[in-house]
């Protein structure tokens, strides 16, 4: 039990989670202040349960009947029929990688399938194993719902709070800071979601970012764990909206992309790209995470608190520039196929149509090369053609003068 209770005083040293000249006793002061308190951080585990349900009821009561009125389909996709040799093949080498010329040969003497069956088997097996579109629909459907619902619960309450436009008063007055109502159920809210998606994630669709997606939930519960416990919500709070920001743009392309809506697929596609550069490569790094690197030292001096904070924030942008290469990769792809040229070519309208705005007449097309105006003609060429048109005989009543 002593052993215990020196971990606790270890793992609870003010030195490490307060700045000089601060105690935990400062912290329980009846003071007028609200102050957060670690066992809070129970809560949210208890309210994930509750996100959980939430969200089935929406996806079965919500989603799904949206889905059908959009015509998305619901079943998987048909099985191929059955064949233990090949089934064993597909149980070794789950990818979507082709086989391999040898193993094809190799499979067709087992099975005496032609090359081209034994692929079109491995495909719909494949396809088999995949959710439906509607499954998709439903979770993009209500992770969309809650990124809108809580970016703009965030900002409607931030707006009104001085570190939303000004960093340093997160630490002003550090760590005797009031805990309003508002910011207590933001951090709550919050930390239920990515709970319940932290859990979720290993029953829901697995994707190719399944552990950069595990790595993000669990770095940002974390630091929102860490934030609360010593009174760095305020900072705390710009993660969350820096973060909420652009979500919901992407699951919106995902749902336009699930009811087969392409066109407005890729528009939701390039606006979330352009909103992820700004917010989470300029916003984030230059607003947030610096800012909270170098501000609490000027005002409170080092402490040991602030170094796994640090980190954090560190992790969460490489994770940042990691996502951001493959968001490239995908537009790249994208674009090599001819599906953002229309895009292109809009913003190339776009530019004609202000500078005609701006100068009163349309400009050229910036599409097509650069092409000479007709030269007026000269003087020669003019007199030579008043010459022509002297000599040239003149025509009265439909006949020509003689």
């Amino acid at each position: 039990m002593a052993l215990l209770t020196r971990i606790s005083e270890s793992f609870w040293s003010e030195d490490f989670w307060l700045p000089g000249n601060t105690t935990w006793a400062d912290l329980e002061k009846d003071d007028g202040l609200t102050y957060p308190k670690f066992s809070d951080l129970y809560r949210p585990l208890f309210l994930s349960i509750i996100v959980f349900f939430m969200r089935f009821a929406f996806e079965r009561w919500i989603a799904t009947p949206l889905g059908r009125c959009l015509g998305i389909r619901e079943g998987q996709s048909r099985p191929p029929p059955d064949n233990p040799i090949l089934e064993r093949q597909f149980q070794r080498s789950k990818s979507n990688k082709p086989l391999d010329k040898q193993i094809l040969t190799d499979l067709g003497k087992q099975t005496d399938l032609s090359a081209r069956e034994i692929e079109r088997w491995f495909r719909m097996r494949r396809n088999a194993e995949r959710p439906s579109p509607m499954v998709k629909f439903t979770e993009s459907t209500w992770r969309f719902t809650y990124y809108v619902s809580i970016f703009i619960y965030g900002v409607a309450f931030l707006w009104q709070k001085p570190w939303f436009w000004d960093s340093t008063y997160c630490w002003r007055g550090y760590p005797r800071q009031d805990l309003t109502p508002d910011l207590y159920w933001y951090y709550m809210i919050s930390l239920s979601f990515y709970w319940s998606l932290l859990f979720s994630q290993f029953v829901d669709i697995k994707r190719k970012d399944f552990w950069q997606m595990f790595i993000h939930h669990l770095a940002t519960i974390c630091l929102m764990c860490f934030s609360y416990t010593n009174n760095m919500v305020r900072i705390g709070s710009l993660v969350l909206v820096v973060h909420d920001a652009v979500d919901y743009w992407m699951e919106a392309a995902k749902m336009a992309k699930y009811a087969s809506l392409q066109k407005l697929c890729d528009a939701l596609f390039v606006v979330f790209t352009v909103v992820w550069f700004v917010t989470r490569l300029v916003l984030y790094p230059m607003k947030v995470m610096v800012p909270a690197l170098f501000e609490p030292v000027a005002f409170l001096g080092p402490f040991g608190g602030h170094r796994p904070m640090c980190v954090l924030l560190v992790v969460l942008q490489m994770l940042h520039g990691i996502w951001f290469c493959m968001i490239v990769r995908i537009a790249w792809t994208a674009l090599k196929k001819g599906k953002l040229l229309h895009y292109l070519w809009f913003y190339l309208i776009c530019r004609i149509a202000y500078r005609a705005i701006k100068l009163g007449q349309v400009d050229k097309d910036d599409r097509s090369e650069s092409e000479e105006d007709d030269a007026p003609l000269d003087e020669d060429d003019d007199e030579h053609t008043r010459g022509e048109s002297a000599t040239r005989p003149r025509q009265r009543n439909g006949t020509r003068a003689k």
